[in-house]
């Protein structure tokens, strides 16, 4: 959160800290009383970033904490990375060079080509499930076979995931891009040889690689968005990356209804119009994926803001990504919003897989206007995410946000749940709809909390551990939910995703929100200020002020 203007103007008694976490930073004609200070002991109350004792003989300005107490895995890594002295980056010291933030043009273009071909590796996803019962005729499989055509992409990113974050965070932000656009390329044109009654195993084989693609994919939003974009565009840049994503599912709950309707009775044409889709598919992979290659860079040449600064100062050396692993895990308000976000989530994975076989239940023969349905839920829920990231990036009120919009999902289920059986379509429309508009929405805001509250770990890492509990349990829900509406009908299926949602609203209730990456830029840009300390041996300004002001729990 900002601080209030009164705040920065509010008096303090010496050796006391701010009232709202800032420690007032001295002017000129105090400097001799700190000096003094200093030699006395060491002042209470106060964070030194390079960690010595102040009364050292060696080093008398290196701290300005007392005795040293073991810091917590997340703070111990925070001030690691935070510059400590002259020479380091600090902004405000004399003779030091401050570090030059910059927004590169070229950031618009990375981000357009990423959405882009998340978007055919989203449309490859779903684009069986909205015509299931034309695919299961046309291959001559059961709705499990076709349904895991879909769920493929869930279960082959739950074990990958820790390869592929490894792979971000020590090879880079261009090769995981490359193999994600090069992946999808491939698996399009394998499924182009599948198109033969008996050849559901080579369609198979392309869903697979493609699935492995988006292990490459869903991670990257909130990476490119704080490697590429500043503090005031960070949030809409990701719900942007995230819209790409529901885009091509969007797509693909239009396009496949009209290029390959239901003539089951003409298989010649059936394949024909397979066939259509298949390549088209592939021939657009292929052109993001050239693009791909010329245009995606692996950062700007100036970091687009203090916190990219301080973690681009970082030495490599210094990263572990084992380590990384156990400070996200030892990190209580990630691990809940883990359960949430996967909560959430595979909700939506469920119920956009099973959509077309929950609407044909009530409404025969309607595969068409199931597609369109399937459409409006995440159209509505792209413009709840560019709204909800638009709303991020004023307020950062990001708990109040993610909880606020998990109450209304909750809401929105039930309403469509019980107006799913009433026999008007454009019923079914409006409350698919608006449960689209915050299910959806939901998606940008889990990543952006995450970032937030577990800075400065991996962007990357957090948001693979996110889409993994959302791959777990959209494979676990929409196996549940799909026996539930084969035996009891779609009412039993959608309670049992109610019933879920209940307990994540409980459990966002219960994070703690610590908004790290926030409070380190507002604190350097406005509150961290070299400090010269006069002593015999050193003249040099080497003390920084951290602020360690916090968002408060609800």
């Amino acid at each position: 959160m900002a601080r209030q203007d009164s705040e920065e103007e509010a008096a303090e008694g010496p050796g006391h800290p701010h009232a709202n976490g800032y420690l007032p930073v001295l002017g000129e004609a105090a400097l001799g009383e700190v000096g003094a200070e200093l030699q006395d002991g060491p002042k209470a109350g106060c964070l030194a970033l390079n960690g010595g004792p102040l009364d050292s003989p060696v080093a008398p300005s290196e701290t300005l904490t007392g005795p040293q107490t073991p810091l917590a895995p997340e703070e111990e890594t925070q001030a690691r990375l935070l510059p400590a002295g002259p020479g380091e980056g600090t902004p405000g010291a004399e003779d030091t060079p401050v570090p030059r933030i910059a927004l590169s043009a070229l950031r618009f273009v990375v981000l357009l080509i990423f959405s882009l071909y998340s978007l055919v590796n989203a449309f490859q996803w779903i684009q069986y499930s909205i015509i299931s019962n034309v695919f299961e005729g046309f291959y001559g499989v059961s709705s499990l076979h076709i349904d895991w055509l879909s769920m493929v992409y869930m279960l082959a990113y739950v074990p990958l995931i820790f390869p592929a974050t490894w792979l971000l965070d020590t090879r880079g932000l261009r090769l995981t891009a490359l193999l994600g656009s090069g992946l999808n390329c491939l698996g399009a044109w394998v499924k182009c040889g599948s198109v033969q009654q008996h050849l559901f195993w080579v369609t198979m084989l392309g869903q697979c690689l493609c699935s492995v693609a988006q292990v490459f994919i869903l991670g990257l939003p909130s990476r490119i968005a704080s490697v590429w974009f500043g503090p005031k565009e960070v949030s809409t840049a990701c719900a942007t990356a995230v819209l790409g994503n529901q885009l091509g599912t969007a797509v693909g709950f239009l396009l496949p209804p009209l290029l390959v309707p239901n003539t089951q009775k003409n298989t010649h044409l059936l394949a024909h119009n397979i066939s259509t889709m298949f390549y088209g598919t592939s021939a657009i992979s292929t052109l993001l994926f050239i693009l791909t290659i010329i245009a995606f860079k692996e950062k700007p040449q100036y970091p687009p803001s203090q916190a990219q600064a301080a973690l681009q100062d970082s030495p490599p050396e210094d990263y572990s990504y084992k380590k990384s692993i156990r400070n996200l895990f030892k990190n209580v308000p990630f691990v809940l919003l883990l359960i949430t976000y996967g909560i959430m989530t595979g909700a939506f994975y469920s119920v956009s897989t099973l959509l077309n076989q929950m609407i044909l239940t009530h409404y025969e023969g309607e595969e068409v206007n199931a597609g369109r349905i399937g459409l409006t839920l995440v159209v509505a829920g792209m413009v709840g995410s560019i709204i909800c990231g638009l709303w991020l990036d004023y307020t950062k009120t990001y708990k109040q946000t993610t909880l606020i919009v998990y109450i209304l999902s909750f809401v929105g289920m039930v309403v469509f749940t019980f107006t799913l059986d009433l026999g008007h379509l454009i019923i079914v429309f409006v409350t698919g709809g608006v449960l689209g508009f915050f299910m959806t929405g939901y998606l940008p805001l889990g990543f952006e909390f995450a970032v937030e509250i577990t800075y400065p770990e991996s962007e990357g890492t957090s948001s693979g551990l996110l889409n993994a509990a959302a791959q777990i349990f959209g494979i676990l829900f929409t196996l549940a939910q799909g026996k539930l509406i084969s035996e009891y009908g779609p009412l039993a299926g959608n309670l049992f995703l109610c019933a879920w949602m209940l307990v994540g609203i409980i459990l966002t209730a219960l994070i703690k929100s610590d908004l790290r990456r926030h409070n380190i830029n507002i604190g350097i840009k406005n509150d961290i200020q070299a400090l010269p300390i006069d002593s015999p041996t050193d003249q040099e300004p080497k003390t920084v002020m951290l602020s360690k002001q916090s968002e408060s729990a609800i």
